[in-house]
């Protein structure tokens, strides 16, 4: 199963947290004006640039994983804001220039047995990465071609399937090429992919600099020896996807101009649909009357398909995509791989879904599957962790690994549930596992029962219905049915979502709804002593409490009011994570910590405090093991 790429709400937060969201609009709309950007490293070290790059990166779990350093982002986290941001700008403005430390090179085993090679760059260089990552993305998303969906803020597999889908059932496009590109991620050539990237508009000497560094980063390999790669973008790297959507960028818009955006098209009155899409019927009808090749591309990464109408026109497209690819761009396609499938006979393969039109009711529509592959790896993934909770351990329990098992449920049935046949897939899926799971559980007296613990809203809303709903006895906890899923349609992809213009964000998102000028002066304010994962979190919770005090509910007024209070202070062992974290006025502060009566005294009667929120004053002084103040101490 592919990695899904969604676009994320919080990393649009995120932007607003640190006043980054109108620089990054504005980059957006100067690029589809066509203007150049000479200077942009400015940006890229901006402090906000900076800890906006940390936030993004620190919810992340391979920011957990050491790189040849070994060290993860929990050793930058402990830093504060004025050591990273110093330390960023030290390394890329170096006296000897930016000069990444070596990768370390990981082997992930494939399903077929295979290994796929992971560059794991050292924490630091990521950090940079993001930095990086977070200025190209929104001028380089001006320049990308709609029939791109992976790794793409507002897009994904979902949209992707819905494209195909659409070219299938409705343009009735049957006869579809599967491309195979050998190795793209290992053999990008440098060069070319500069010039790409100058042609984006991206023209900052010192970021092409960087960016040639990173490309051409030692590896450390796992016998401890170290490469030094002349070609190729490391699968690992922050900024890899961003960069191969550059590569492959030029091939979207060559096959667009084939006839999607053919200018004979462009003669034609275009309308727009209800999508924000255009309608360009008019122009396809007379592009018919050419004898050009009919062809369209819909592309995840690497992983594309193109449709054609007839098999002649997709023998001489194979022919054409093959050869532009290797004059063009350097890229080998693997011959084995690469096919042409007539979807009226045979299943096409994309993303972890097989797909054909089959006819129903006279017409030929849709049917697709999870494909062979991905429904065997599931499978064999499900018992793998259903064998788990049969043989819990003190370490990971008996909960622990239900959960597990859940959120795995969860994970199929959320991806695969646009395939139309998914609910018979599931139910195949279902027997095989809980086969396995009822027979490791008979020792325990047929522990696999109908009844348990009472169902969440969620859990009653999505399961409550199933009959094939069971409970483990003992820890009573449900066992979500992996054959209880009913088919959703994908939904297509609308133009109108824009993760840089107000208006498009207003699709995804509504505003902050807080006082942004006063979130902006929190997060320039001092965190003194305390770690960037402190000053981060304070404006979480900031967002989070809708900048409102946690105990009285009244509206900040400034930054000078806002104190971010530890629950459990760091003496007694508490930490900087958001849970241990709240934010309070300033005299609500001092009550907590008060112990002379006559002080206490002054900030009850200061505060006003009714039963509730002296509950709450007494609750946080509990933690600071004080003692509770009763109303009569007023």
């Amino acid at each position: 199963m592919p990695k899904v790429k969604q676009l994320s709400i919080d990393s649009l937060r995120h932007a607003e947290y640190y006043g980054m969201q109108q620089t990054y609009d504005d980059l957006y709309a100067k690029s589809k004006n066509g203007e150049r950007f000479p200077k942009l490293m400015d940006i890229v070290l901006s402090r906000e640039n900076i800890l906006l790059a940390y936030r993004n990166i620190k919810a992340n779990t391979g920011s957990n994983t050491p790189g040849t350093d070994r060290l993860t982002i929990r050793d930058i986290g402990c830093l504060s804001t004025e050591e990273i941001v110093d330390k960023v700008r030290r390394i890329v403005n170096g006296k000897r220039g930016y000069c990444p430390k070596p990768v370390r090179r990981k082997d992930i085993p494939k399903p077929n047995g295979s290994t796929r090679p992971l560059g794991i760059p050292c924490i630091w260089d990521r950090l940079i990465q993001q930095c990086i990552k977070q200025v190209m993305e929104p001028i380089c998303e001006a320049k990308f071609s709609n029939n791109s969906y992976g790794f793409r803020p507002g897009r994904s597999v979902e949209h992707a399937i819905s494209r195909t889908y659409q070219l299938l059932q409705l343009s009735h496009l049957h006869y579809v090429i599967e491309f195979d590109i050998k190795g793209f991620f290992d053999n990008v050539c440098h060069t070319k992919l500069i010039r790409q990237i100058w042609a984006m508009g991206i023209h900052d000497k010192h970021l092409i600099y960087v960016l040639k560094q990173i490309l051409t980063a030692p590896i450390r390999m796992p016998d401890g020896s170290t490469e030094y790669p002349r070609k190729g973008t490391p699968q690992g790297g922050i900024i890899s996807p961003l960069l191969a959507n550059i590569v492959l960028n030029e091939l979207d818009h060559w096959v667009e101009s084939q006839w999607q955006e053919h200018p004979l098209v462009r003669q034609y009155a275009v309308l727009i649909n209800n999508n924000g899409s255009e309608n360009k019927g008019a122009g396809y009808h007379a592009m018919k009357k050419t004898g050009l090749k009919e062809m369209f591309i819909v592309r995840y990464a690497d992983d594309f398909r193109i449709f054609c109408r007839t098999k002649t026109d997709a023998l001489k497209t194979k022919i054409a995509i093959t050869q532009w690819l290797k004059e063009r761009l350097k890229l080998d396609v693997s011959e084995e791989k690469t096919r042409i499938v007539n979807v009226k006979r045979r299943y096409s393969e994309f993303l972890g879904f097989k797909i054909k039109v089959v006819p129903k009711s006279g017409k030929l529509v849709v049917g697709s599957h999870i494909s062979d592959k991905a429904w065997k790896r599931q499978r064999e993934n499900l018992i793998e962790q259903a064998k788990h909770i049969a043989k819990a351990t003190p370490h990971h329990t008996e909960l622990d690994e239900i959960k597990r098992y859940n959120a795995m449920v969860m994970g199929v049935q959320n991806y695969y549930r646009i395939a139309t046949a998914v609910s018979l897939d599931c139910k195949a899926l279902h027997h095989a596992v809980m086969t396995v799971l009822a027979n490791r559980l008979r020792g325990h007296n047929g522990r696999l029962v109908r009844k348990g613990r009472k169902l969440t809203e969620f859990e009653r809303k999505r399961y409550g219905r199933s009959a094939m709903l069971r409970y483990v006895a003992g820890s009573d906890e449900p066992v979500y049915p992996i054959g209880f899923i009913q088919h959703r349609p994908p939904q297509s992809t609308k133009n109108t979502v824009n993760a840089y213009t107000p208006e498009g964000r207003a699709e995804i998102h509504k505003n902050l709804g807080i006082n942004v000028s006063l979130l902006t002066a929190l997060m320039k304010k001092p965190s003194f002593n305390n770690s960037t994962e402190f000053a981060d979190n304070r404006l979480s919770m900031f967002s989070a409490q809708w900048g409102k005090c946690a105990v009285t509910g009244k509206d900040f007024l400034s930054s000078c009011d806002i104190h971010c209070h530890h629950k459990i202070p760091k003496y007694l062992g508490g930490t900087d994570q958001y849970a241990n974290l709240i934010l309070i006025l300033e005299p609500v502060h001092k009550l907590i910590h008060a112990k002379k009566p006559e002080t206490i005294q002054r900030y009850m009667a200061m505060l006003e405090l009714d039963a509730p929120q002296l509950a709450k004053v007494n609750a946080l002084r509990k933690m600071l093991k004080n003692a509770e103040i009763h109303i009569n101490q007023q």
